[in-house]
């Protein structure tokens, strides 16, 4: 029973798309969190140029980072205010870490051209300064004040 309620509560949090809320704190809705990533991250590419399927038009929302947050929480399941956490998923894109899929990854479903080769090269090619810049960025934004 015991592990049964401990699996309902860990299946409630992941599926709420706010995690934490203090007065004065940084967005820290998955939905929001990117948009302050990328002002402590200015030159961090958006990468938001893709089409969606239904739409036809292009989803100026979906950025590599929104695509990033989305893989780490929804998809790998990982907490999102732990460092180490985000270093495991920055891992995984430069292929240190675990495999990814091309096709769980954010986008792939609802995106006329799947994100996920050009989204790992440009993790890719971020040196480690500016890789730990937005480790950083992710940690303040979902850790409350």
């Amino acid at each position: 029973m015991k592990r049964f309620i401990t699996f309902s509560l860990v299946t409630l949090f992941l599926s709420s798309p706010a995690l934490a809320q203090t007065p004065g704190s940084r967005p820290t809705r998955i939905q929001e969190a990117w948009q302050q990533v990328y002002k402590d991250n200015p030159d961090l590419p958006l990468e938001n140029q893709y089409v969606n399927r239904e739409t036809g038009k292009v989803d100026p929302n979906n950025t590599l980072v929104s695509r990033l947050v989305r893989y780490h929480y929804f998809i790998k399941g990982r907490p999102v205010n732990y460092r180490l956490d985000w270093k495991y998923t920055i891992a995984d894109f430069l292929g240190a870490n675990e495999l990814m899929s091309a096709s769980t990854y954010p986008g792939a479903e609802n995106l006329r051209k799947n994100p996920f080769e050009s989204d790992r090269a440009i993790i890719q090619k971020l040196n480690r300064k500016q890789r730990d810049a937005l480790i950083q960025s992710l940690v303040n934004v979902f850790t409350p004040r």
